[in-house]
């Protein structure tokens, strides 16, 4: 099988611009893991002109399809967790070339997962929890019960990736298989919001009651990357918040964030004159009392 791919990356191997070539090849009948794909050719460069190319081939009654990825877009991925797949492929992937080592170090980087960059994975997984669980109780007031309920498995399943993460792992596409083992009580949460008996209305009741003890004692731990972050200076506007490089992935759920966090006496307000008499520029910084 190799064989017959080693044309199509051999030529990309050669060059200066590549990083590493990795084969991941198909497990099992029916694998979600490399797209249907009997073969995944995973070759990562320094640069290109596009960030990923992607081309599909047929060859005897198989298929296999090439990723050419930047560096600094699998970096990204990596960081935000934006693409889950490919950290299955680094991990299982064998490695046809590696300049430098660095597919090796890139593998053992993220067995490592060291913890500054668990703290910025967490911290996003946090804010995403939060928006989630915010906007599903307002649902849930409203008496919209098929929407909070939408939410609520969006924020069980940030909980779920959340808890992962502190425990020094990196959330596949099997999440609810990891935290099953990992924190069995966000696993019987999720089994009691879907197969529980009770009317839809006292599944979530019981649920946003659960979930506010699970979210309240992680809230140190999934807050303390922005609390880093807030600590730097004085005060902070929201828009200088928006524009801080670390604090950009946290992007359409930083306003909830900050009121949640506001709200359990981490982060204050500050009001800064204007030029208007009784307006006020809402600023925030760390509580350090």
């Amino acid at each position: 099988m190799e064989d017959i791919l080693r044309p199509i990356y051999q030529e990309r191997a050669s060059q200066a611009n590549t990083l590493g070539v990795l084969m991941v090849e198909k497990k099992q009948k029916s694998s979600h893991t490399t797209d249907s794909f009997d073969d995944i050719l995973l070759i990562i460069v320094k640069k290109a002109e596009k960030p990923l190319l992607i081309k599909h081939y047929t060859y005897q009654d198989k298929k296999a399809a090439m990723h050419i990825i930047v560096e600094d877009l699998l970096k990204e991925w990596i960081l935000l967790g934006s693409n889950r797949k490919i950290f299955e492929w680094i991990d299982d992937a064998r490695i046809l070339f590696d300049r430098n080592e660095y597919v090796v170090n890139l593998k053992k980087e993220l067995r490592e997962f060291p913890f500054y960059g668990r703290k910025i994975k967490m911290g996003m997984e946090f804010a995403k929890l939060i928006r989630r669980y915010v906007d599903g109780k307002a649902l849930f007031e409203n008496h919209l019960y098929l929407d909070a309920y939408n939410y609520v498995v969006h924020s069980l399943h940030h909980l779920a990736r959340l808890a992962i993460i502190e425990n020094g792992l990196h959330p596949e596409l099997t999440v609810w298989h990891q935290v099953k083992q990992i924190e069995p009580e966000i696993f019987k949460l999720y089994e009691e919001l879907v197969n529980s008996e009770e009317t839809l209305e006292k599944r979530l009741e019981l649920l946003f009651l659960a979930s506010e003890f699970m979210i309240h004692s992680r809230t140190k731990i999934g807050s303390t990357h922005l609390l880093d972050i807030l600590s730097e200076k004085e005060f902070w506007s929201f828009n200088e918040i928006m524009n801080e490089k670390e604090l950009i992935p946290y992007s359409v759920d930083m306003a909830v964030l900050l009121e949640y966090l506001i709200d359990k006496h981490l982060v204050e307000v500050v009001n800064v004159e204007t030029k208007g008499a009784g307006i006020f520029h809402r600023c925030y910084r760390v509580n350090k009392k």
